[in-house]
């Protein structure tokens, strides 16, 4: 079993950060059980992230490990991908990471419904990278699972103190109703 490394963008022997995810899967393939690691940062950039959640300097971490099978590719591994936000509940503004497990196959004959097919003689990482930055980062994040929020009244962080505000009564859909029996009461 053989193993390569992929060094990251800016080292000697490092690939274009373009095509530090393309990897040549006809190499792969022609040997069973061989192996090739990639570890690298791209900037969110260079992945294409164009989303409020990500800037366009952030460093999303690429660890994964392509693993050449009879039939295909497993490519495992994780994404560490920076992401910013607003809580929903109290408007902090928010900076964290979302780690993101891979656990891919592709094949060039799909026989897995799972699989994802192998074009050509590439493997374009890519758009998986990308589509687990996505749809991993939270699009409407809370700062803390028990925030409580601002108050709808005078709008102060109800996480860093109280007020004495009274909540506004909601109306009722039998309000109507009421009023018609309080009038058909006084005659």
């Amino acid at each position: 079993m053989s193993s390569e490394r992929m060094s990251a963008p800016g080292s000697p022997g490092r690939a274009a950060p373009s095509r530090a995810l393309l990897i040549n899967a006809l190499e792969l393939l022609r040997r069973p059980g061989s192996e090739r690691t990639i570890d690298v940062e791209l900037s969110a950039a260079e992945l294409g992230l164009a989303d409020a959640r990500f800037h366009a300097d952030d460093q999303v971490t690429v660890n994964l490990r392509l693993e050449s099978l009879s039939d295909g590719i497993v490519v495992l591994g994780s994404i560490d991908v920076p992401w910013h936000g607003l809580c929903r509940r109290c408007l902090r503004e928010l900076s964290e990471h979302t780690e993101s497990e891979v656990d891919e196959l592709y094949q060039t004959v799909v026989t897995d419904p799972d699989a994802f097919e192998i074009v050509g003689d590439q493997l374009d990482l890519l758009p998986m990278v990308r589509e687990l930055a996505l749809l991993d980062a939270p699009e409407s994040p809370l700062c803390r699972p028990d925030c409580a929020g601002l108050c709808p009244i005078c709008g102060i962080d109800l996480n860093e103190g109280s007020c004495n505000c009274e909540a506004p009564k909601a109306p009722s859909p039998w309000d109507v109703l009421d009023g018609l029996k309080a009038r058909f009461d006084d005659n």
